[in-house]
């Protein structure tokens, strides 16, 4: 649900309007459910209803209204609150999954962004030359356009949970930006639309992360041609390393047509399947250090130059983060959070990813991340962390989410077999103790920077704890 706070698309925002009755050009308008201008039933009966279906012990607990007109400080608290209950629901299982609450997002999407229901078509990128046009409704969700797409290529059902609809920008030099995996509440059209910009389109790729899953897609004609084309862009872009003879090997495979054994060849290449980031500053090994970033193979794998010019490689195995976290930091004026945090083309807000590392047997130690695409990052952790569950559980990620008749959504069997964890004993008496996995996302807070507001003053309940962490000695290392 966090990956709506990006920066640019400003959906979160919207969101948030929409519950506290705030036009989004007004910041004095009065934050009282039922006062919104739009989706008042839809509110209500969220508030209403869900405890009453689910009961008050499973139900967060709603923040109170105020009787009178509020103040702009009151508004942004207000907003706040919203904030935290909205993702409290989404992280559970079973209310985040609910028709309910994902038909509320739904419509607050399309009130914000004032878009009617109709059939539209929609471009979705197989690579930067490559792409196919499905026709859609524009509140249709991310699997219902996914599953467009799979039947537009000819890809099996089968395999549809195989692959995930990414939103991409292209920079001015060519170079493409992974923003966000599109989440299942999210309505593809409008998310693209709302950005109002030509640099930003949707992309289909795979979602998974162990290459032994490449042989299920390989099997199948149109999945061959969709991981052979998403390897061979990689390789144009330079995420895969490629000698030359080794390239010298490809082409003649290429020239044969022999596109199995292109991808087999791939494999052995360094950062195979690996998703790299932007260049970004981190503080490991020593601050203010500029590394890049690239997620693959169940780790994060820094190349980080250091002051002295020099450069260090590392990766940091997900298997061995206790838990991680992404913030969100936003100018303020006069010791408070502005009330429209991004409603001048002058505010930057600061992402940051931090996550807990075991480096010896009895040593943990935080890295921080500072980079635009913090939450991108953070999403592939959590899929790096269910795949490993789905896959230690016996389960399978063929078809992740079906679709019950009424419509709404529910996991399969492999992925209701992955239970949240217990909650996990900090090593540090002074924090609280760490919240447990969310099957979804991991959470985001939005806060002002101020004097007293560092980059390690954090909440214990912004964090969440890895189920798939593991213990190691220092042997292991």
């Amino acid at each position: 649900f966090h990956t709506l706070l990006y920066t640019k698309s400003l959906t979160w925002i919207h969101l948030s309007n929409s519950l506290t009755g705030r036009h989004p050009t007004s910041d004095t308008s009065v934050a009282n459910l039922g006062a919104a201008p739009t989706g008042t039933q839809t509110q209500v009966q969220l508030v209403l209803f869900f405890p009453f279906e689910y009961g008050n012990n499973v139900v967060p607990a709603f923040p109170p209204k105020k009787i009178f007109t509020l103040t702009p400080a009151e508004v942004e608290q207000r907003r706040e609150q919203l904030e935290k209950y909205m993702q409290a629901v989404r992280q559970d299982p079973m209310l985040g999954a609910s028709e309910m609450f994902n038909s509320f997002l739904r419509k607050a999407q399309q009130e914000t962004q004032q878009i009617p229901t109709e059939e539209v078509p929609l471009e979705i990128y197989l690579s930067k030359r490559q792409k196919v046009t499905v026709n859609i409704l524009t509140s249709d969700q991310t699997e219902d356009v996914l599953e467009a797409v799979a039947s537009k290529l000819d890809l099996p059902d089968d395999l549809a949970g195989y692959f995930s609809l990414f939103l991409v920008r292209e920079g001015v030099d060519g170079g493409l930006t992974f923003v966000r995996k599109l989440q299942d509440f999210e309505l593809p059209y409008v998310s693209v639309t709302s950005l109002r910009s030509s640099e930003f389109y949707i992309a289909l790729r795979k979602s998974y992360w162990d290459t032994a899953y490449d042989s299920d897609v390989m099997d199948n004609r149109v999945g061959l041609n969709l991981l052979y084309t998403q390897t061979v862009s990689d390789i144009e872009r330079g995420w895969i390393l490629v000698n030359k003879d080794q390239h010298r090997q490809l082409k003649s495979l290429q020239e044969k047509g022999s596109k199995k054994e292109f991808i087999r060849l791939c494999q052995t290449l360094k950062y195979f399947g690996y998703i790299q980031f932007d260049p970004c500053v981190t503080d490991f090994p020593e601050k203010g250090c500029h590394a890049i970033v690239s997620a693959g193979n169940n780790e994060l794998n820094f190349q980080v130059k250091l002051p002295n010019e020099q450069m260090k490689e590392g990766s940091f195995k997900v298997t061995r983060m206790r838990c991680w976290r992404v913030t969100s930091s936003v100018p303020v004026a006069n010791g408070t959070a502005s009330t429209s945090p991004c409603s001048s083309a002058k505010c930057e807000v600061k992402l940051e990813l931090a996550f807990e590392y075991l480096m010896s047997k009895d040593r943990l130690q935080w890295v921080t991340i500072t980079s635009r695409q913090a939450i991108m990052m953070s999403i592939c952790l959590q899929s790096m962390v269910d795949e490993l569950m789905v896959k230690k559980s016996g389960g399978s990620i063929k078809k992740m989410l079906r679709k019950r008749p009424n419509g709404s959504l529910h996991r399969s069997e492999s992925q209701q077999a992955v239970k949240s964890p217990p909650l996990l004993d900090s090593p540090d008496p002074d924090r609280e103790q760490i919240v447990k996995l969310s099957t979804k996302l991991s959470s985001v807070s939005l806060r002002g920077i101020s004097a007293s507001n560092s980059a390690n003053d954090v909440s214990g309940n912004d964090f969440h704890g890895n189920y798939a962490f593991e213990g190691i000695g220092d042997d292991d290392l």
